[in-house]
């Protein structure tokens, strides 16, 4: 599904349906582009906008869950509504991570942990009986204007010594932080859409959007 060999631009949707219907139908068809049903927008629009998403495009979707407990039905949820790959929290007990991967697995699912919060993402994976398929280190949107917090992307080295895993970097991605992200060995960067007057970074949902994301994968090839 995900290939480890290639970089990919994953564009955050955490608004509403009818931006989904705005923006995607209109972005060019890539295997290297992940559509992301973010958590606000699933806690709006829920599995119905899961499956907007996968109507209007055919490649990969990630569902960002950020299961804490309870994989089993959250999981299959994602699953029937076309979902490619679904995401937990890795501050979960590690019972809880290892049953998320193995439903992600056992759903034809990619998984991904989510280490919004955690201190050493390192421990946490040798914590459980088997690594995800992805590990995001992730700058949590309210903690893009602390002074000194960054993507740590410190621990790339640290985890790529122990697992092969596909490395992403989230939190306040513009260009240039997706060309540091792949410099410092992630595959995959993950891209708000932002729109005019909230205080994230991303790219402006008044953009030509489209040719901005060709920009994007251009940049980190």
């Amino acid at each position: 599904m995900l290939d480890p060999r290639q970089r990919y631009l994953q564009l955050a949707f955490n608004y509403d349906a009818d931006l989904v219907r705005k923006i995607v139908p209109g972005l060019d068809p890539s295997d290297r582009i992940l559509i992301e049903a973010g958590t606000p927008f699933l806690k709006r629009e829920g599995m119905a906008g899961r499956r907007l998403i996968r109507k209007h495009w055919e490649g990969l979707v990630v569902a960002d869950l950020k299961t804490i407990d309870g994989a089993k039905a959250e999981v299959a949820m994602a699953a029937r509504a076309g979902a490619s790959a679904a995401t937990a929290l890795g501050s979960s007990p590690a019972e809880a991570l290892d049953f998320f991967v193995d439903t992600c697995a056992a759903s034809n699912l990619a998984s991904m942990i989510d280490m919004l919060g955690v201190r050493d993402p390192l421990d946490t994976l040798m914590r459980m009986r088997r690594p995800p398929d992805v590990v995001v280190l992730h700058r949590g949107r309210d903690e893009e204007g602390t002074r000194g917090k960054v993507i740590q992307y410190r621990h790339v080295n640290r985890i790529r010594s122990k697992f092969d895993v596909i490395i992403s970097a989230a939190g306040g991605v513009n260009l240039r932080e997706a060309r540091s992200a792949i410099f410092n060995g992630a595959s995959i960067v993950v891209v708000n859409m932002v729109r005019p007057g909230d205080p994230w970074e991303g790219i402006s949902t008044e953009e030509d959007i489209p040719a901005i994301a060709r920009t994007f994968l251009e940049t980190i090839r």
